[in-house]
């Protein structure tokens, strides 16, 4: 009687590969996920939007010539440029748009800092990008809630934005009167924030 060969290929051996791969496919999307997370908490600083890091804070702002927003009457002279932001007076440059939510609700923040009579006898004023919007629903916006800014320019490419390293709006940045960016807020200026904001302020205007 010729005993029966065992076979090469048993069903353990056969299917051990496949789990292999099975465990790998399941491990990278688990891996990128991770990785997202990690960025989106650096991006967020943690919860704290004033410690997110720009490689600007320190240096001067960027060169740049924003066209007015047609039909909007400002305080300064129509349109806003990187010259501006060198005037000699610290400019808080706020980024926003109409169809950003987060924009709508820190709008009466940037009125109490604009109608803030202390900062106006110091110089300071507040100037507007409008970013990534339509001119007319930008101007709607500003019409209807209330206009803050000295200065408005509309970048709608958003070229400006990405030299200025723009996450998403708003966001605001203090400028000292030689035109450096001491100060970058991500998220909206709030109760929370708003301390920092006008410490960055006061750090501004020293010599």
């Amino acid at each position: 009687m010729t005993d029966t060969p065992t076979s090469m290929h048993s069903p353990s051996n056969a299917t051990a590969p496949r789990h292999a791969l099975l465990r790998v496919c399941v491990a990278i999307p688990l891996l990128v996920s991770f990785g997202i997370a990690a960025l989106l908490l650096v991006r967020l600083g943690a919860g704290d939007p004033s410690l997110v890091p720009s490689a600007l804070v320190g240096r001067p702002s960027p060169q740049f010539a924003l066209a007015p927003l047609d039909g909007l009457s400002t305080l300064g002279r129509p349109g806003l440029s990187s010259a501006d932001l060198r005037s000699g007076h610290v400019t808080i440059v706020n980024v926003f748009a109409s169809w950003c939510t987060e924009c709508h609700n820190e709008h009466q923040a940037l009125l109490t800092l604009a109608g803030d009579r202390a900062l106006q006898e110091r110089g300071v004023k507040v100037a507007g990008i409008v970013y990534k919007d339509d001119p007319g629903k930008a101007l709607a916006y500003l019409v209807a809630k209330g206009n803050p800014f000295a200065q408005v320019g509309t970048d709608r490419s958003g070229r400006v934005g990405i030299d200025f390293g723009v996450y998403g709006v708003p966001e605001t940045y203090v400028v000292r009167g030689d035109g450096t960016i001491v100060y970058k807020l991500v998220g909206g200026i709030s109760d929370a924030t708003r301390p920092a904001l006008m410490a960055a302020i006061a750090k501004a205007e020293r010599p």
